[in-house]
């Protein structure tokens, strides 16, 4: 919602499996802190911490309501000048990227000899050399994120692997990843092919 809507109209809520982490201050939604609440301004998910505010919102007949910091301060009318802070390399919001992206989807990861793990993977246009990593779509903040520029493609994937799985290697760094089905995995594949020799890759998201 834009700021002058705020409070004005019912938000679309973010559904909690869509997050990992509380959309305002990126603290994890872990076993402790597993208590998810919603912001009934922008709809966000946020943790206890973030959601102890309140604001008389009209859309609900100006009745006081859990909101989060941000619409608390932008709804009372003071802005936060702290806000302006440069944001790192990892905060782009998934969301933001995934909308504008070159290709975006799920794909299993593994690194190293860890276990493989889900995650959501971006390739954003403004930044088409970069793979962006989230753990769930709406994340707030990149798990991590590898500039493919260098990188070497192997996509024979070993016994011990998933069956649509590929490798990204540079000297002592391994990516795995494993798409669902072949299609998907030809579509990053063609789109990294690029990127690994600093070529800006076409949009594959139909």
């Amino acid at each position: 919602l834009q700021h002058a809507e705020l409070g004005k109209r019912a938000p679309r809520w973010i559904r909690d499996n869509e997050v990992t982490m509380c959309m305002k201050c990126k603290e994890p939604f872990n076993a402790l802190t597993r208590r998810r609440h919603h912001c009934r301004a922008c709809g966000h998910v946020v943790c206890w911490k973030c959601s102890d505010y309140k604001a008389h919102l009209e859309y609900d007949g100006n009745k006081l309501n859990k909101v989060c910091k941000d619409c608390y301060h932008v709804i009372i009318g003071c802005t936060d000048s702290e806000e302006k802070k440069k944001k790192g390399i990892l905060e782009i919001e998934s969301a933001e990227v995934s909308g504008n992206s070159v290709i975006c989807s799920f794909l299993q990861y593994m690194e190293k000899s860890k276990p493989w793990q889900k995650a959501w993977c971006v390739i954003p246009k403004q930044e088409a050399l970069v793979l962006y990593m989230y753990g769930a779509p709406q994340d707030v903040k990149a798990l991590a994120t590898i500039p493919l520029l260098g990188y070497t493609v192997d996509d024979t994937p070993r016994s011990a692997d998933l069956p649509h799985s590929f490798k990204l290697t540079q000297s002592k760094s391994v990516h795995s990843f494993a798409a669902d089905n072949e299609e998907l995995k030809q579509k990053w594949l063609k789109v990294i092919h690029l990127a690994v020799k600093g070529e800006t890759p076409e949009c594959q998201n139909e």
